[in-house]
């Protein structure tokens, strides 16, 4: 069934068409919320958060973005949320969750981001989402200013400095094999 078809019952209160339709984009916004949050159980919690979102909101999708976007602004908005609730993070966790982190994505030979990974994990949050959505996605500027809920100027300079960080990372690590 097509999307904008299965999106139509599931307004209309279809539970088989919402089902479809959820299941349709779980992997992509789990992905996603993946590369974002770079800890596999948060992912996990923010792609459920994020679906019975919008099981409760599927009445204010209006169409003008594609389904998917929809889901991953909302999956973000969610992910900020959660940032602002959880500022202060105890650094022992994070290296514990990097770890986590590394041995998964080392057991899953068909992913293509593992490599990066590591300099992913450098930047901050505010860096690492823009460019994420940005390079990986390809959202533009002001699409991407609109899920974060800054200017698009602001998007434009943290994609900059995110690249100018990751060149010197990745400098870094040339200069010293």
């Amino acid at each position: 069934m097509k999307e904008d078809l299965l999106i139509k019952e599931a307004k209309n209160g279809n539970k088989k068409a919402m089902a479809m339709l959820l299941q349709q984009h779980y992997a992509f916004l789990k992905h996603y919320l993946i590369k974002a949050t770079l800890q596999p159980s948060l992912a996990e919690d923010l792609t459920q958060e994020t679906m019975i979102r919008c099981i409760e909101r599927i009445h204010q999708y209006n169409g003008k973005a594609k389904f998917s976007t929809w889901l991953i602004q909302i999956g973000t908005n969610l992910y900020i949320d959660f940032l602002r609730k959880k500022k202060t993070e105890n650094r022992w966790l994070k290296e514990q969750q990097y770890g986590e982190l590394m041995k998964k994505a080392s057991s899953q030979p068909d992913t293509n981001w593992t490599d990066t990974i590591e300099q992913l994990y450098q930047l901050s949050e505010e860096f690492r989402l823009p460019l994420i959505l940005k390079h990986y996605y390809g959202y533009s500027y002001d699409e991407i200013g609109r899920f974060l809920n800054i200017p698009e100027g602001t998007v434009k300079s943290r994609v900059h400095t995110a690249i100018q960080q990751l060149r010197k990372e990745l400098g870094k690590d040339e200069s010293s094999k």
